[in-house]
């Protein structure tokens, strides 16, 4: 979603990063609930950590001194939870060997399918997608940890916008999931339907990116 864009979805890590600023651009209107036990009929998702199949790696803390990629240093679910799980962990100085910025998601999955790094944090709904769309994905990649959860991106609009034109967008969204002709696209995302949301959903990754900015860790390495 760019700036002069009245409505779309983005990464929440962008959101509060544009919204930080002294007149606040946007506005979040509402925010998909996913499929599965795990997401607990909440806007929620988590960053998926993968590595090979045949990896000797079990667990995140075994990835010191190894590769790393990241889908874009935007991104929450591959680069500001990360970050900040390394904050927690105490690891801000050089964890990792190398790191990589792939540019998407699927180009990490490829990555590390490829040997090229040892593992990459993905976006639960992304690696959902990918599993369903190539099943031989399942027989090649290995979740070792999921970090989070994260509160999933929002839609969001120009403040600009009308007010009463903005509850008829989120109106709109929130009753997707009631119509027949909606489950065909709502299916090929995992998701069951949408809920409202505000900025202070947001807070959990505002507290995560308060915690990098105390610790100087601000630029994953």
């Amino acid at each position: 979603m760019t700036e002069d864009a009245d409505a779309g979805f983005l990464c929440g890590l962008a959101y509060i990063e544009l919204n930080a600023r002294p007149k606040p651009p946007l506005e979040a209107l509402a925010a998909p609930v996913l499929r599965g036990a795990r997401y607990g009929g909440r806007p929620i998702y988590f960053s998926d950590v993968v590595v090979r199949r045949e990896s000797p790696v079990r667990s995140f803390a075994e990835l010191r001194g190894r590769s790393w990629s990241y889908n874009e240093p935007w991104s929450h679910s591959g680069y500001g939870i990360t970050r900040y799980h390394l904050v927690r962990l105490g690891q801000t100085n050089g964890f990792f060997d190398k790191v990589v910025d792939a540019g998407y998601h699927k180009r990490s999955l490829e990555l590390v399918c490829s040997g090229e790094v040892d593992a990459s944090a993905v976006d639960s709904q992304v690696l959902a997608v990918a599993l369903r769309d190539e099943p031989e994905l399942a027989e090649r990649l290995r979740v070792i940890e999921s970090l989070g959860p994260s509160t999933i991106q929002p839609f969001a609009v120009a403040r600009r916008l009308p007010t009463q034109l903005k509850e008829e967008i989120r109106n709109a969204l929130l009753e997707v999931a009631s119509e027949p002709d909606a489950h065909e696209y709502l299916d090929q995302g995992f998701i069951d339907g949408f809920v409202a949301v505000n900025d202070r959903s947001y807070d959990d990754l505002r507290c995560m990116v308060d915690a990098c900015r105390e610790a100087d860790f601000l630029t994953l390495r």
